[in-house]
């Protein structure tokens, strides 16, 4: 029987990290030059912990926190890595295990192991810490860290800076390692694109096979299984970038539908139409795939109104996408091409530019046109640097307003969002105050 997978995982070379890391160093070194600031200390990051089920010792499956896959790429749980910003090397510090570790969870690798899997200078113990720094640094009494602390403004979220016991024998410096180190990630390197190539294939041919499996009376997740199944069997991918979004009828108008609340359990019905937001992730490196379909194989005429008037605006920023155009002039035309189809449709009547200018777009696409894409799904660095986020409809939920540089990697967000609630804002939008029109 034939595979239904064309795709392998792909290895991952442990260049990219090298790239990562270099990226860094070259950014850091220029701006201190530039700030008149000498070129010593180190970059020095946590790794993520492992967490338990609140307070069971049922352990979660760890996933590292993405700063650090991304200049290091270690899977395991408990690191801390440091960057010696005058030579360049690259420091590793490994948890010491108990001995007892190797009859529960397995052989206890040595240093050499973890030097070599990751390509690093040096390996140590995170109980030598300390140490090793101020031996690194032998010239000064309080080496110079540089910790990553900062605002992620996709979730409004703090990063963490590293915490270990002796850090006050340390100087450190909790403001200059963000900015850089998240403009890093902004843009990709052909490896890493690779890596997101294969995230994302592997996650359309998933995709494809579940549409070939849906009928009417299944069960919302047993398409997040089919997805889920054929990432891991055939794609290696043992964690997903999101929640899957598997929503089927009046479901489809719920954003991030599929949480624990709403957790993908309707019954496939006649007539729906399914919205299925899914992507997996490998190697750290994520995907993001949304695809409408009907699930009886036939669009209404209502049904195929609305998803041509989606499927023209996607291949009409499409176009318009190049280094240098405005993120916020292609949301704009986004809901300009859907607002056209709109009128076309007889949905709505008017003047297009007049509905434009108060902002009425912003009732179908609530959402920004998309985010950038990474490590996580929502890659971070979107207003970093460049215009502020406004504050006008839909358009505060733009992710950025940034131009577009060659080596982004975007997710692009086209919807047009027809709930009852959708419907009761536009009748207000034209009739204002009339609340029981």
């Amino acid at each position: 029987m034939a595979s239904p997978s064309s795709l392998s995982p792909p290895q991952v070379p442990k260049e990219l990290y090298d790239i990562n890391r270099e990226k860094l160093l070259k950014s850091l070194r220029q701006h201190l030059t530039e700030t008149s600031r000498p070129l010593h200390g180190f970059v020095f990051l946590q790794g993520g912990e492992e967490k338990s089920r609140y307070c069971t010792d049922h352990i979660e499956l760890f996933r590292q926190e993405s700063y650090f896959a991304y200049l290091f790429g270690v899977t395991e749980p408990g690191f801390y890595g440091a960057i010696d910003v005058a030579t360049g090397n690259s420091i590793l510090f490994v948890p010491r295990l108990p001995a007892d570790y190797a009859v529960w969870l397995g052989e206890i690798k040595p240093l050499s192991y973890f030097q070599e899997k990751y390509r690093v200078s040096m390996v140590y113990y995170t109980d030598e810490i300390v140490g090793v720094l101020h031996k690194l640094r032998k010239e000064v009494c309080q080496p110079l860290l540089f910790l990553l602390h900062g605002l992620n403004t996709d979730s409004n979220n703090f990063s963490k800076p590293a915490e270990f016991e002796g850090i006050e024998k340390f100087e450190t410096d909790l403001t200059t390692l963000h900015p850089i180190l998240t403009e890093c990630r902004v843009l990709k390197s052909d490896l890493e694109l690779a890596v997101i190539q294969f995230a994302c294939d592997i996650s359309s041919e998933a995709h494809v096979e579940v549409m070939r499996k849906t009928q009417v009376g299944m069960k919302e997740y047993q398409l997040e299984s089919i997805f889920l199944h054929h990432t891991y069997m055939y794609g290696g991918c043992r964690h997903c970038s999101y929640t899957c979004i598997c929503a089927t009828g009046e479901n489809s108008a719920v954003l991030h539908y599929g949480h624990a609340a709403a957790p993908n359990d309707r019954t496939l019905e006649d007539g729906d139409v399914a919205l299925f937001d899914m992507g997996a992730e490998y190697n750290f490196y994520g995907s993001d795939i949304t695809c409408s379909f009907p699930v009886n194989g036939k669009f209404t005429s209502d049904q195929s109104l609305i998803y041509n008037a989606v499927l023209d605006a996607h291949n009409a920023v499409i176009s318009a996408m190049r280094p240098g155009v405005s993120w916020l002039d292609m949301h704009k035309l986004a809901e300009k091409i859907i607002l056209d189809s709109l009128k076309k449709g007889c949905i709505i009547v008017g003047n297009v530019d007049d509905m434009m200018t108060e902002r009425l777009g912003a009732v179908f696409m609530p959402h920004g046109l998309g985010h950038l894409l990474g490590i996580d799904t929502h890659d971070p660095g979107g207003y970093l640097k460049g215009p502020n986020r406004s504050k006008e409809p839909g358009l505060r939920s733009l992710r950025t307003a940034r131009g577009l540089e060659e080596g982004m990697c975007w997710f692009l967000v086209f919807t047009l969002h027809c709930s009852e609630k959708s419907i009761q804002n536009l009748i207000l939008s034209i009739c204002p105050g009339n609340s029981d029109t």
